[in-house]
């Protein structure tokens, strides 16, 4: 059982590593495939809509173009958000008298504020990356519709999701903040220092904050970096891969 548990654990994402290292709860194993999950949650309207885009026929060869900007494209925003993060006042210094009137609702706010950042600059990426696939024509634009079905099914199921999040970092900010309580009544060395200052648990906090930021903005950028794959150049007799 516990040989299970491991194994689970070191297969999942970063991103829910973290959410698991972060909760004190191992993710399970899944009962269920990719496939049934998601024909829970989609809807009938969205189904008959991905339906449709699976069910099309490809679309006559478009234009051709290079991939070097859209690379550079991906990059540069990924860049730009790993900075907005590393930015963001959550995780700027400050004095500790400042630090201590900090709460959990600021913190939320911060993160909240960051995947409203992460959310609209992906959102249009992705737009602009399928409509180079559409251009490019054939399995290439197959691909792009089924792409823009799938955003539109999932996006209020990611978006339920993605919310939550900011929520589970209060109780570790609690558990920061109850360290500090303590870290004055404990002694190691025998001279009556604290074994902690409370400036150094509120930064373990923040790295656990800023490493869950970075590894949902990781998580976010997948279906990205699956378009990007797709108008790379590919071998004569391989084409873009589309979903049974």
């Amino acid at each position: 059982m516990v040989q299970t548990s491991r194994r689970t654990t070191l297969s999942s994402p970063t991103f829910v590593r973290q959410l698991a290292r972060l909760t004190g709860v191992e993710p399970a194993a899944p009962r269920q495939s990719p496939t049934e999950r998601l024909g829970q949650w989609l809807d009938w309207t969205h189904a008959i809509a991905l339906a449709a885009a699976l069910d099309a026929p490809p679309a006559g060869t478009g234009e051709t173009s290079t991939t070097d900007d859209a690379e550079a494209e991906c990059a540069a925003v990924r860049a730009a958000l790993q900075t907005a993060i590393a930015d963001d006042p959550a995780f700027s210094s400050t004095e500790v008298g400042a630090d201590a009137a900090l709460d959990s609702a600021f913190f939320r706010q911060r993160y909240l504020a960051l995947q409203r950042t992460m959310d609209a600059r992906i959102g249009r990426l992705r737009g602009r990356l399928r409509e180079r696939l559409a251009a490019a024509g054939g399995e290439s634009a197959r691909l792009a519709a089924v792409d823009a079905a799938l955003e539109r099914a999932l996006a209020r199921r990611e978006q339920s999701l993605l919310a939550a999040v900011p929520g589970l970092l209060d109780a570790r900010f609690a558990q920061a903040r109850q360290n500090d309580a303590g870290a004055g009544d404990r002694d190691t060395d025998g001279d009556g220092g604290p074994t902690a200052t409370p400036a150094a648990q509120l930064e373990a906090f923040r790295r656990d904050m800023r490493g869950l930021l970075l590894a949902e903005l990781d998580a976010r950028l997948q279906p990205v970096e699956g378009l990007l794959a797709a108008l790379r150049p590919r071998e004569p007799g391989h084409h873009a891969q589309i979903p049974a």
